[in-house]
């Protein structure tokens, strides 16, 4: 009986399938999902996680910018 599938062609198929293994979970690590806010417990760890993805937390609207300028002007005087 030729069988030309022995043990070193499955250990050379192992080879080559592990690799595909670690290239799979590699892209699940670049391509994660992002995070839903809700989900994250403390603003401790909404800011880390803000700071990663580049993102200012908490937002700051236009109006409470301008109040803390006037702020720091009239403080100056």
């Amino acid at each position: 009986m030729n069988n030309t599938r022995d043990r070193a062609w499955r250990r050379a198929k192992n080879k080559t399938n592990s690799s595909r293994k670690h290239q799979t979970i590699r892209f699940q690590n670049i391509f994660s999902a992002k995070k839903n806010w809700k989900q994250m417990y403390g603003r401790s760890e909404k800011m880390i996680r803000a700071a990663q993805l580049g993102m200012e937390y908490p937002k700051v609207s236009n109006i409470q910018l301008v109040r803390k300028g006037l702020d720091e002007i009239l403080s100056n005087e």
